[in-house]
This record gives structure tokens, sequence and C-alpha cells, in this order.
């Protein structure tokens, strides 16, 4: 049977996460979030006192790691990374700047690209990241590219570190986050860039309900409507 699969793109803070998990919930489709992976990749070679960047000392490090993911019934994602949950653990906003950084390296995008490809085969999926609708899946049924303003996404961002626990300052993530878009779209491999196919939402000022409720009609348009 044919699978479905909604790719959602577009830069740090955009709420691509949330609504991702929100819309594949409404759909009964599966949610892969694959910053979560980047992350877990980030969060193992800090933890071995490497350099995110160094690319050398990130792609030794590839065949000591054994990422999976696990569903709960609500369908959330969970990272295993050698059998440990580190789902909380590569939220730390120290592990952000890390992610951007091994996520820019060939040798770690090489790596997880088919990981996330068989997903999508054997799934329906929607699934977000920075070049899902671009290079993971570009045959994919719908491709949005969500974006909002860079003080508007630090403000989310904000909030979110508090709501977790941990010690924030907005002018620190507002500088963290045009400091990433900066290099998610100018990095070499795989840039953050928007699909000529793509649908742009752009959520400045929206409620997460106003934003999901976009989402569910894009979806009906341009994915259901096909499905019947």
């Amino acid at each position: 049977m044919r699978t479905i699969s909604i790719a959602i793109d577009g830069p740090s803070g955009a709420g691509k996460s949330t609504l991702a998990k929100l819309l594949a919930q409404k759909l009964g489709y599966l949610y892969v979030d694959t910053g979560a992976i980047y992350r877990t990749v980030a969060l193992f070679a800090m933890e071995r006192g490497n350099d995110p960047g160094d690319e050398a000392a990130v792609a030794g490090l590839l065949p000591q790691m054994e990422i999976k993911m696990a569903y709960g019934t609500d369908g959330l994602q969970h990272m295993l990374l050698n059998g440990r949950d580190v789902t909380e653990d590569i939220r730390r906003h120290a592990v952000s700047k890390g992610a951007s950084q091994v996520s820019a390296l060939p040798a770690v995008r090489a790596f997880l690209l088919e990981m996330q490809r068989e997903l999508a085969r054997r799934h329906n999926v929607v699934m977000d990241g920075r070049d899902i609708g671009t290079v993971v899946l570009p045959q994919a049924d719908l491709k949005i590219f969500l974006t909002a303003q860079a003080e508007d996404r630090a403000r989310r961002r904000y909030r979110e570190l508090l709501e977790r626990g941990q010690d924030a300052d907005y002018e620190t993530v507002l500088r963290d986050v045009i400091q990433r878009d900066e290099a998610d779209t100018s990095r070499a491999i795989s840039p953050l860039r928007q699909a000529e196919d793509a649908v742009l939402v752009d959520t400045t000022g929206n409620t997460l309900e106003e934003s999901l409720q976009r989402l569910l009609r894009l979806t009906e348009e341009r994915v259901r409507h096909g499905e019947e």
C-alpha cells in the first residue's frame, strides 16, 4: 500500500516540531522529528568531549552510536541512544548549537538519511526538519515551509526553555536564533531553503490553534483529496 508523506521544513523556532506532532496526531500518521535525531548525535559527541563541528572526530563516533526512535500510544517520539532515553537531555539549550554543527557534516547526513527514508517507506509520516522536502523526501505528497519572524521565534524558544526549568536570557536566545539561521542557510551540504513546490506558511503572530488549522486545511486540499 502506498504511504503518504508530509514534509515540514523551516528555521529554528518556527514551531515545526509542535505543529508537526499535532498534525500527525490529527491525521493518525507517524511523527518524525529529524532535528531530534541530529540533537542525539550532537549530545553523544559532546558527552565524549568532542567538538560537534569536527567532522573527523564525529565521523569516528558514528559506529559507536545506536540511535533508535520509540513511540508511545500518544505518538510521541522518544530518542534512544545506545539504549538510554535521551529525549529530555537533547532539549538542553547547549545541544541546539551542537545540532546545527553536526547537521552540516556530510558524514552525519549520509549516516542518517536512509533511516529517515525508511520510516517514510513503512509509514504515513509527518516529518519535520531543515531539508526534508528538498533532500530527504523530495517526492513528499505535501511540502510546507514554516517560518516566522526571528523575534517571534526567539520568544517561543525562550518560553519553552523556561517551561523546561532551564536558565534562559531572551537576548541570548534571539542571537542564537539569528546565528543558527545563518549557519543553516549558508552551509554547503543540504542548506535550509524552501523547495520550489513547498507552500510557505508564516506563523508570525498566530496562535498555535490558528497555525494548526492552516496546516489541516492544506492537508485536506493537497493530500486527503488525493486519497479519495
